[in-house]
């Protein structure tokens, strides 16, 4: 049976038969927890080979990103201006990205293929003239490639995001470029994409040529990507990525979203088949393992409360759907927004299970919630396991490169090993992005 909603809970968490889509929270003063899987735009902006980062902000706006750079051990590849209140007074913030850019490249014990330039509000706030700064650059430093990129939290809440924005600048250096018939993108994610997914299989075993950022080790080989003819999205943030480049340089975008129903599923791979011009396939066999593992993740997991969170992956709703299909206990779901997609789970959750509790993460009566437990709970995402004090959970971020019903069963077998290992929570989370503990293993 659930348990009813604290009043310390209230404001901050609703059953989803009261929720409002897509809004569940008021936006107001915010928290954040010390979960620290999801990567950000330092990290981002990293998995482009061979090339440098240079932040351009007030100096209390620098600690969070030079302490990404040296958590990853990539500070070699960082480096930053100081914008003081003189350069604001004074009127000379184009001067000094220019003069600042120039001192740092003279200084630089090697010569990076491109830089990433990383205004901040600040020079919105001013009026700084970005491209002229560009245009000198550019002339000045013809044999280094320059791209804009932003720390501007004051556009978090309208237009593009932030996170929108990296994931589309992400791609800004590559060039127009005859394109490959049978070459194919797979874009915006921080992962690679599993291999034994059908997705990927499918591209591969029908003689086409993949590529992943995540996979490039030179900039060379990440120029090749402006080179295919289809690009592939499944992250919800990485489709304004696709329509950028579709208009750029002439290549398709495809979104085919990350999911997990299996019609939905299907659909998408279906369409990508017809896409490249191939054959469709069988998916019934895909479909009985995916059924099966979770079968049997649910005959080791019982009834145990399950929570879910955003981080782990990009549609909540639509895991937790599957999972209550099959018979497991969600109880809870953290996630402050809900995405347009997610309307069919949202109105099925509702429908058929009303009482689930949805949690937001960064209103500010989540730091005084109760993050301890008296039962076993399997936490699904870093946040689900901070909020509720478990130390079984699955640490995986974004989708963690699974798609598909490929990634239904792996999903299951990481539930299972969750369930029953116990990880220190505390620790693991910790880490700023996921996967870029140690750069030169995880993330290159």
């Amino acid at each position: 049976m659930l348990k009813p909603i604290r009043e310390k809970e209230r404001d901050a968490c609703v059953l989803i038969k009261d929720a409002n889509f897509p809004a569940p929270f008021d936006s107001r003063l915010e928290f954040s927890c010390s979960a620290r899987g999801t990567w950000n735009i330092v990290h981002i902006g990293m998995l482009i080979p061979e090339i440098h980062q240079i932040f351009v902000c007030a100096q209390s706006c620098l600690r969070g990103v030079v302490l990404t750079a040296a958590e990853m051990n990539a500070i070699d590849r960082f480096s930053n201006i100081i914008v003081r209140e003189n350069n604001v007074l004074e009127g000379d913030t184009e001067d000094l990205i220019i003069e600042g850019v120039g001192d740092i490249l003279s200084k630089l014990p090697y010569k990076p293929k491109a830089v990433l330039v990383y205004t901040s509000c600040v020079h919105h706030f001013v009026g700084c003239d970005l491209p002229l700064v560009y245009k000198r650059l550019r002339e000045k430093y013809p044999d280094i490639e320059f791209t804009d990129c932003y720390m501007n939290p004051i556009m978090r809440k309208s237009g593009l995001t932030p996170d929108q924005i990296m994931r589309r600048q992400l791609y800004s250096l590559l060039d127009k470029q005859e394109l490959e018939e049978k070459s194919v993108n797979i874009i915006g994610n921080n992962y690679s994409t599993d291999e034994s997914s059908a997705l990927v299989k499918i591209i591969k075993d029908n003689g086409f040529t993949l590529r992943e950022i995540t996979d490039t080790k030179t900039y060379a080989e990440y120029k090749e990507m402006g080179k295919s003819s289809i690009n592939i999205s499944y992250n919800p943030v990485a489709r304004e990525a696709g329509r950028y480049l579709e208009e750029k340089l002439g290549q398709k975008h495809l979104y085919l979203p990350l999911c997990y129903g299996f019609e939905e599923i299907e659909k998408n791979l279906d369409l990508l088949c017809e896409a490249l011009g191939v054959e469709k396939m069988d998916f019934e066999e895909n479909k009985k393992s995916a059924t099966e593992a979770l079968n049997k993740a649910q005959k080791v997991i019982g009834d145990t409360p399950i929570a879910i969170d955003y981080t782990l992956t990009m549609r909540p709703l639509g895991l937790a759907r599957l999972l209550l299909e099959h018979g497991f206990n969600v109880e809870s779901i953290y996630v402050d927004s809900f995405i347009a997609e997610e309307k069919d789970d949202f109105d099925w959750l509702r429908g058929n299970y009303p009482d689930i509790k949805i949690y937001a993460t960064v209103h500010v009566k989540m730091r005084f919630v109760d993050r301890k437990s008296d039962e076993k709970i399997l936490a699904l995402g870093q946040k689900a396991a901070y909020f509720t004090g478990s130390n079984n959970f699955v640490n995986i971020v974004e989708g963690g490169g699974m798609y598909g019903f490929d990634g239904i069963v792996k999903l299951a077998d990481l539930m299972i090993d969750a369930f029953l290992n116990e990880k220190d929570a505390k620790k693991l989370i910790q880490f700023k992005g996921l996967g870029c503990e140690n750069y030169e293993t995880n993330c290159k």
